[in-house]
């Protein structure tokens, strides 16, 4: 065959044609495409997220008191039992009564005895005006009875200031709920001497739990938002307890704090809630979630889809034919492990969470289970 293609081309043709003849005899099959590249993938959702800003907060009592005597005396009863729930104006403590009424009995004579005074003194000036009248005595005789007849009457104004008094201190005897609540602890019990405004002793300490506060910090970034939301009526406010998950998330925002603290650069907030199952209870930590607002159709996706170019934020999109397309994108805001995107991505396509490091525009990828975990959400495989 060698000698036919001599014969028929010219020299220098020839040899390139042997040299072509001979390469070809040798070379194996067509090099093979390169392989795809194992991703984890995910659908960019369109959905409506909430803005909200995520703290830790203290459940308070609205209302708490620490009831103590205001008069000294004897425990002569008490009306409730520890953790009751009381009513304002109930019976908890009584004093024993028979001090404070013997007082009030003693006050009521000295009463009486003053307006006795008071009514001579009042019929002597009766009788010496006439005589005044008449000329019949000095007026320095006169201006001692009318001075004699005023100091009686401020003597009965003085000892009916001391019955309301006593009658005071008979009242202090009953030691009566001044708001609605739970009871604590009994620290005090029947036959203990109690002394007025004692600092060393309370009686029982009572906390409002309907409604109960929730107060928190938040940073002073975040600070505009929440007061244009509270300004606006929107700002929402949800409280879960960390350790059973049970939430409450009809809590309203009532208090801003006057100032940011300097040496943490966040200020603190208190949202109140009704709490009428008594599911929040005080000094609970809780985790508390600000909603300030709502971005309605916004793309999400994982953030762990977005890279950061040199540039922009970037995301590998795969398309139809299982290639990827690299695309500049728009991060909004980050929510936990997932982004929001303003521009690059729309919803329904499919984005590689992972895997991107062996990724080049253009590529093909194939969905896998990466590191033992499973297969990410993509297009069906071919």
């Amino acid at each position: 065959m060698q000698t036919d293609m001599l014969r028929f081309f010219p020299l220098p043709v020839a040899i390139l044609a042997l040299g072509a003849f001979s390469a070809c005899s040798r070379a194996g099959p067509a090099t093979a495409a390169a392989p795809a590249v194992p991703v984890q993938t995910a659908i960019a959702q369109v959905q409506d997220v909430p803005r909200q800003v995520e703290s830790i907060g203290t459940v308070q009592a609205v209302r708490t008191v620490t009831l103590k005597s205001q008069v000294d005396g004897v425990i002569a009863s008490i009306h409730f039992t520890e953790g009751d729930e009381v009513k304002a104006g109930d019976l908890l403590v009584a004093l024993d009564r028979r001090p404070f009424e013997n007082s009030l009995r003693s006050a009521h004579a000295d009463l009486a005895n003053a307006k006795a005074m008071a009514d001579q003194a009042q019929a002597d000036l009766d009788r010496y005006q006439r005589l005044d009248a008449q000329s019949a005595i000095s007026k320095e005789e006169y201006v001692q009875y009318v001075t004699k007849n005023e100091t009686a009457r401020a003597q009965v104004q003085s000892r009916e200031a001391a019955v309301a008094n006593a009658e005071l201190q008979l009242g202090y005897a009953e030691i009566r709920a001044p708001i609605s609540g739970r009871t604590g602890q009994r620290l005090l019990h029947e036959g203990a001497v109690v002394k007025a405004n004692d600092n060393s002793f309370a009686l029982v300490t009572i906390n409002q739990l309907a409604p109960i506060a929730v107060a928190y910090s938040v940073p002073e970034g975040s600070l505009p938002e929440i007061r244009a939301a509270l300004n606006a009526g929107a700002a929402t406010i949800t409280a879960t307890d960390p350790l059973s998950d049970i939430s409450r998330t009809d809590g309203r925002l009532q208090f801003v704090d006057n100032a940011i603290d300097p040496t943490t650069g966040t200020i603190v907030l208190k949202a109140v809630f009704p709490n009428t199952d008594h599911a929040l209870w005080p000094g609970q930590f809780v985790r508390v979630l600000t909603v300030t607002g709502l971005d309605r159709g916004a793309v999400v996706v994982p953030s762990s889809a977005v890279q950061t170019g040199q540039d922009t934020a970037q995301v590998f999109v795969v398309k139809a034919d299982h290639t990827v397309e690299l695309r500049p994108v728009e991060v909004t805001r980050v929510v936990n492990d997932q982004s929001l995107l303003a521009s690059g991505v729309r919803g329904g396509e499919t984005v590689v969470s992972d895997g991107q490091l062996r990724l080049v525009p253009g590529a093909r990828v194939e969905t896998t289970a990466l590191g033992g975990g499973g297969a990410g959400s993509g297009p069906a495989q071919r």
